[in-house]
């Protein structure tokens, strides 16, 4: 099967259920890369928000062991996706500055 000029495979910000990766052949604009977009977006705020939230907990003398634990396996997940969705931008980074492309996936 080949692909469209200018089409290439991006890692998408979920696993399928068995948690293998999953991948979508495209040139960025089509259904798939928007909501793949707007995943990664919410993602990146929630672990946003969650740095806010445990640097708050940190000034925080009353929280117990069992409230940092469950903020630091929360912080894993978002790491986890932060990580994954900076594989996928580098590796379209480094596809565009390959081919000289100006496409919007190319942005970061």
């Amino acid at each position: 099967m080949s692909q469209a000029p200018g089409a290439s495979a991006r890692l998408l910000p979920w696993s399928s259920p068995e948690g293998k990766p999953c991948y979508v052949i495209g040139d960025g604009t089509g259904y798939v890369s928007r909501v793949a977009d707007n995943i990664e977006s919410v993602q990146l705020g929630m672990a946003l928000e969650l740095l806010d939230h445990a640097d708050d907990m940190l000034d925080d003398r009353q929280v117990t062991s069992a409230q940092l634990r469950y903020v630091v396996a929360r912080m894993a997940e978002a790491l986890r996706d932060v990580h994954r969705i900076a594989r996928s931008r580098g590796a379209r980074l480094a596809l565009s500055a390959c081919d000289g492309s100006n496409s919007p996936q190319s942005q970061p």
